[in-house]
């Protein structure tokens, strides 16, 4: 089995806050991350594949593809967009990173098949360059 990996990068606010909540309690749980008017990260995700390479490319999946793929379907819904306010796929969802992570794995697993024989293997996704969430479709 290989493993193969494309990056791609976003920028995106949004804010922490459980409206079932105080404001009090937000911010005691959330911090600053709860700041009514958002805040934001220059997310990096990572969405790694896994299959055996195809006889006549070489290629476990062709990245070109992969990358466009990950553009239309991910980036494009959320590069400077507030996740809280601007994502249908986020809606009534509290936009941390462990649930965009989940959100774009439900999005990318039926999408992969189609241009490769390959399937979805992991995402990782950084929110920071010391916080970061990986995702395995447990």
């Amino acid at each position: 089995m290989i493993y193969v990996s494309r990056q791609e990068h976003f920028n995106a606010a949004h804010k922490l806050y459980n409206p079932a909540w105080s404001q009090e309690r937000n911010q005691e749980v959330f911090g600053p991350c709860a700041n009514t008017n958002w805040h934001g990260h220059n997310y990096d995700l990572i969405v790694t594949v896994k299959g055996h390479p195809d006889p006549e490319t070489g290629f476990v999946v062709d990245l070109k593809a992969l990358s466009v793929l990950i553009r239309t379907h991910i980036v494009d819904q959320v590069d400077h967009k507030n996740l809280n306010l601007d994502v249908p796929f986020m809606k009534d969802q509290l936009a941390s990173t462990e649930n965009l992570v989940v959100a774009f794995w439900r999005i990318l697993a039926p999408e992969i098949p189609k241009i490769s024989g390959a399937q979805l293997h992991c995402i990782k996704l950084y929110e920071t360059p010391r916080n970061f969430v990986e995702y395995y479709g447990e």
